[in-house]
């Protein structure tokens, strides 16, 4: 793999990656301190983390039958290679709400990333802006929002190959140097989703991103089994994490503060995993006061997981959905994100943007959810599980080993650009119904 000899592109070379990791172990004897093949680097993090912290970031609904059906989805799709095509340089690029990314790839909202390291959602906010990609931030972030975007910002500083690649040119409330959204989970009590929208757009997360599938925590055996209650139950423990977003929101805390000081669980109780049902008929309310508030900037549904309820959320004015069933955590034995996926493009996919989400681990994932009509992917567990293992060095390794995956399947299957040859191109992969997918020990492995 020579290095010299590579022309200018479009995108950035992330293939080099692999080459830059085989020279340190050559050179150096320097050798990856954990596996970023996904089955081992799940495994691994029981390692690294607490009881707690493992069986949060993996547990599953009920017998995990969803979680597996997300895998066996990506399993019966298969990349038809292309060969003698000239992709010498690659484009991965794509546009998202009026962002030009270096790659359809979006660090997905997760909660309380002190779970996994000290410093939380500044480690994979601070990530994705050295990449340049889009970070969707949780509202059960344990960190304030505030700092959240400062992190975004710090990593977006310090200009690359990858992160130079993104450009904007449309309102943003903090002057944003990369690209980030706010994932909302809604409570019943308006003036404090009010404060929590307009804090995001202040702080420069010009996109509204509203998680319609996790009002309540599915049944999840295995956090049963240790009491594992809402984020490792640490807003009911001494010392509680978890809570920044609502302890640093002025309408929040004029409201509750004592509440809050008594009960450590009044914020996720009461304005997130609050138990009680949101309809349709709250969606153009919700709409029209983050249009209001930003400018009309893009609202977003997450969750979607039928052609029909897609098409209502076309109906009340949503410019883009996620596709997903919160990585099999709600419904056991529901359907596959990548199963419905097709039919929600057909229903959807000229009208607005589709990102997928739920079972994502490889290059050839992200491939094959592109392929089958998908703007861009969002990929939450394997940051997580890099970051359980080194923080920042570990999130960064294992983003950058994805994007050099992508790139190098893009590279060896004769796919030269994301959006012309990849995108919506059903062509590029060949369904078969049968198979059992592998299991955890059917691969090589030290």
């Amino acid at each position: 793999m020579d290095p010299t000899n590579k022309p200018k592109g479009p995108s950035p070379h992330y293939s080099l990656y692999q080459r830059e990791i085989f020279r340190r172990g050559g050179e150096q004897g320097s050798l990856p301190s954990f596996s970023v093949h996904a089955d081992e680097l799940a495994e691994s993090t029981k390692k690294t983390l607490n009881n707690r912290g493992y069986f949060y970031a993996n547990s599953n609904a009920g017998l995990g039958w969803t979680d597996r059906a997300n895998r066996d989805a990506f399993y019966r799709w298969r990349i038809v290679p292309r060969m003698l095509v000239d992709t010498n340089t690659r484009d991965l690029t794509t546009e998202l709400f009026g962002h030009r990314i270096p790659a359809p790839i979006l660090f997905a909202p997760i909660g309380i990333n002190k779970l996994y390291s000290p410093l939380g959602e500044l480690v994979p906010a601070k990530i994705a802006g050295e990449l340049g990609l889009p970070y969707c931030l949780s509202t059960a972030s344990s960190q304030p929002i505030e700092a959240v975007a400062a992190a975004n910002d710090a990593g977006a500083s310090v200009k690359n190959e990858s992160n130079s690649v993104h450009e904007y040119n449309g309102p943003n409330g903090g002057d944003a140097k990369s690209p980030r959204f706010f994932q909302l989970y809604m409570g019943h009590d308006d003036e404090i989703t009010i404060s929590l929208l307009e804090r995001a757009w202040k702080s420069g997360f010009d996109v509204c991103m509203l998680t319609v599938d996790t009002w309540q925590l599915g049944w999840r055996p295995t956090d049963i089994n240790i009491a594992n209650y809402v984020q490792v139950s640490l807003f009911y423990y001494p010392g509680a994490v978890g809570n920044e977003v609502g302890t640093s929101d002025p309408a929040f805390m004029k409201k509750y503060k004592e509440a809050q000081d008594k009960d450590s669980g009044k914020w996720i109780d009461s304005s997130v995993w609050h138990g009680k049902a949101h309809t349709w008929e709250k969606m153009p309310w919700l709409i029209k006061e983050w249009k209001r508030i930003s400018g009309g900037r893009p609202f977003v549904i997450k969750g979607i997981q039928c052609a029909e309820d897609a098409l209502k959320a076309l109906e009340v004015g949503c410019e883009g959905i996620v596709v997903t069933n919160h990585a099999g955590r709600q419904v056991d034995g529901a359907v596959g994100s990548l199963e419905v996926l097709p039919e929600i493009v057909e229903a959807v996919g000229d009208k607005m943007k589709i990102i997928f989400d739920s079972g994502i681990r490889t290059g050839a994932d992200i491939f094959k959810a592109l392929a089958l009509g998908a703007h861009a992917v969002q990929v939450g567990r394997l940051y997580v599980w890099g970051m359980s293992h080194e923080g920042e060095a570990g999130c960064r390794h294992v983003m950058k080993s994805l994007l050099a995956d992508l790139d190098i399947t893009m590279t060896v299957g004769g796919y030269q650009s994301i959006t012309k040859d990849v995108h919506g191109n059903k062509k590029a992969l060949r369904y078969n119904p049968s198979g059992v997918f592998p299991g955890l020990d059917e691969h090589a492995k030290l």
